[in-house]
């Protein structure tokens, strides 16, 4: 039954594996191919090529994993505990906080209100982005000196020679240091949250200032206001789902089986391709790009002249 389950749980690796580097690899092509034909590169582009980026290096980060569970005879260094801690940290920190500034980037590029700081605000969007991106980088360094110490302490407990790593001397460190990475998660969700609820509020004006004008009609603000409200909720759905998913690691991390931890693995990575869908889905030039690319599929086998639609 446990190698059936293990063959089960190869299989899915392989499929997210396959699915995940297309995606990412159709997300930095287009975008690269862009930014060779324009010269130029968009702040959203720099946003995305950047989320693509720290979404290989965890997807790597977690194959790592894998053959450290799979293999048996590794042995846990100090330095492959701290490698593999911060490096998890730093992946997961940037995954959050760059669609964290995708959403405020958005927010202030489409939200139109007559509150003056907002206008401030509005006419500095790279300042706002880039003061979002320095406040990151503080709690990042606040976050790995947080588990810093806590790799210490579980060091001088086990001894330095950790000898060959067992998830039974492994379940106190696992469940502080999931613990304390859902309460850093928290700050870019709720970051998050604010921009859609905003989002929300100025379509509703929107729609009600536009509804005197133009009944039944859609302009160009109603469009993008829903299309960056899909996209946030989409990414909201997505961090609530990791949030849970981090309190049920900390509720059920005492199951020490390693088919347990191959799931919690590959639930990080079928988040992961979810992310990438939602960029690709809720960005223009992407969303063309992969419909025109389906398009070619579609025609291609059957050796006819087709028209693309678009």
């Amino acid at each position: 039954t446990f190698l059936l389950t293990i063959g089960i749980l190869t299989t899915i690796f392989l499929v997210e594996f396959i699915i995940e580097n297309l995606l990412n690899g159709f997300i930095a092509l287009v975008n690269c191919l862009d930014w060779v034909q324009r010269r130029m590169i968009s702040p959203v582009d720099q946003v995305i090529i950047a989320l693509t980026v720290c979404k290989v290096a965890q997807f790597w980060l977690v194959e790592i994993n894998i053959l450290f569970f799979l293999i048996h005879s590794v042995k846990m260094t100090e330095i492959i505990v701290r490698v593999v801690s911060f490096a998890w940290v730093v992946t997961n920190h940037f995954n959050l906080w760059l669609s964290t500034k995708l959403s405020i980037f958005y927010l202030l590029k489409i939200v139109n209100f007559s509150n003056s700081f907002f206008l401030y605000l509005k006419w500095r969007v790279r300042q706002v982005v880039s003061l979002t991106l320095i406040l990151s980088l503080l709690l990042l360094f606040l976050h790995i000196k947080i588990i810093n110490s806590h790799v210490n302490v579980w060091i001088d407990v086990n001894g330095r020679n950790l000898s060959y790593f067992n998830l039974r001397n492994s379940t106190l460190f696992l469940k502080h240091a999931l613990f304390i990475n859902s309460i850093f998660a928290l700050i870019p969700f709720a970051m998050s949250l604010v921009a859609f609820f905003l989002l929300m509020f100025s379509l509703w004006k929107h729609k009600k200032r536009m509804h005197h004008i133009a009944r039944g009609s859609r302009d160009t603000s109603t469009t993008a206001h829903i299309k960056a409200l899909q996209t946030g909720i989409a990414f909201l759905s997505l961090y609530a789902i990791f949030l849970l998913f981090l309190v049920i690691n900390i509720s059920s991390i005492e199951l020490k089986e390693n088919y347990i931890m191959f799931c919690r693995l590959f639930i990080v990575i079928a988040f992961s391709s979810c992310q990438s869908s939602v960029l690709i889905l809720g960005n223009t030039k992407l969303r063309k790009a992969a419909l025109a690319v389906l398009w070619w599929m579609r025609c291609r086998p059957k050796d006819a002249e087709c028209s693309y639609p678009y």
